[in-house]
């Protein structure tokens, strides 16, 4: 990546973020974040610019600036993405850690994080805007769509279909072959071994459904 990265979200994410674009050599230009209390402050000597409709930093982005939506909330993440499409004409970058591992066949979108120590088989398929935290296992095959979150740890099996919008905890397994659907919460440590309805809520070992 030739062009400097703006990062929108001045979180823990934001800075885990700053850190996989430091390791690949990649200069973080600045955050910008709509907390007044951090205008005007630093990073790790980057500084924050502005509010994340701040059109003086929205102008350079894509022609002298890439921009990555470090942003855990997703409706949050999904607006800033479609302020970048439709008024910038500009896709968020990937980011991702210089120690993840990555099958020559799997295939990922855009604007997605990709943290330390994550494993992605063959043939796994990751969609747009994903936070894949440290240590995530993607099997062979397994699909995910956009805006999935998978906590550090889970360790999702081969074959396993994961809709949009799900939210998947820490130290997670889901078994091979299972689906997600849309929007469920799936929370930490517990263990998928049946396929999960749109918008659904489990937790366990094995998982059930928190009505």
């Amino acid at each position: 990546m030739d062009k400097p990265v703006i990062i929108f979200g001045a979180g823990s994410i934001g800075r885990s973020a700053m850190e996989i674009f430091n390791s690949n050599k990649v200069l973080v230009y600045g955050f910008l974040d709509d907390d007044e209390s951090l205008q005007g402050t630093e990073i790790d000597d980057v500084a924050i610019l502005g509010t994340t409709d701040n059109e003086s930093m929205l102008d350079i982005i894509g022609k002298d600036c890439e921009a990555f939506v470090a942003v855990d909330e997703n409706e949050l993440r999904k607006s800033i993405v479609e302020t970048l499409n439709t008024s910038r004409k500009s896709m968020p970058v990937n980011a991702i850690h210089s120690s993840s591992i990555m099958a020559e066949t799997a295939s990922i979108g855009h604007g997605n994080f990709i943290n330390a120590g994550v494993i992605l088989g063959a043939g796994a398929s990751i969609g747009n805007h994903c936070l894949l935290h440290s240590k995530v296992v993607i099997d062979h095959e397994a699909k995910l769509g956009d805006y999935v979150q998978v906590g550090v740890g889970a360790n999702i099996n081969a074959g396993v279909v994961i809709e949009d919008e799900v939210f998947i905890g820490s130290g997670v397994t889901i078994v091979s072959g299972i689906k997600i659907g849309k929007g469920a919460r799936i929370g930490a440590g517990s263990v998928v071994v049946e396929h999960v309805k749109e918008n659904a809520v489990l937790f366990g070992n094995p998982a059930s459904e928190i009505k």
